[in-house]
Order: C-alpha cells, then sequence, then structure tokens
C-alpha cells in the first residue's frame, strides 16, 4: 500500500466512521422540550458534542485502517490483479 493509498483509505474510513458516530447520543430540542423561538429548527441538536465525536472517529478510523493494512500485508483475501494499461 502506497502512503498516498493508505492516505486516501483513512480519509475514506474517517469520513464514514464521522456519519455512523455522528447521531450517536444526540437529543433534538423537540425532545428536550425546548423552544427555538422563530426560525429555529426544532431537529437541531441541543448539544451536539462534536469535540466528542471527532475524537472518538479518529481512534475507530485508526483501528479499523490497522485492520485494513493488516489484511492488505498478510494477504488474507486476495486482492485482484489490476490490469497495467499497457
Amino acid at each position: 500500500m502506497t502512503p498516498f493509498t493508505a492516505v486516501a483509505t483513512y480519509l475514506v474510513l474517517w469520513w464514514t466512521v464521522l456519519f455512523a458516530v455522528l447521531p450517536i447520543g444526540v437529543q433534538s430540542h423537540h425532545e428536550a422540550g425546548i423552544d427555538r423561538g422563530d426560525g429555529g429548527d426544532p431537529g437541531a441538536p441541543v448539544d451536539p458534542k462534536l469535540k466528542r465525536k471527532f475524537i472518538t472517529t479518529t481512534w475507530v478510523s485508526a483501528v479499523l485502517f490497522v485492520l485494513v493494512w493488516l489484511t492488505i500485508y498478510f494477504k488474507l483475501v486476495p486482492m485482484p490483479s489490476l490490469p497495467s494499461g499497457r
């Protein structure tokens, strides 16, 4: 795995995990019974805890990346050979 492929793989994993982690533990203003007033969305989260979710996303993505890297390095799943384009 080249460094470029490794970084691209990690970033794809990071964004995928972020979208899986974002809804965990979120309570909307409507669920909390808080009136947002004029123009406020009742479905907006009261406290999204984004810093904690970014940290969680980072370490979960790192663990998943290590598992993917080990799978590729030890050839646990055979990868098809791609044509060289010649």
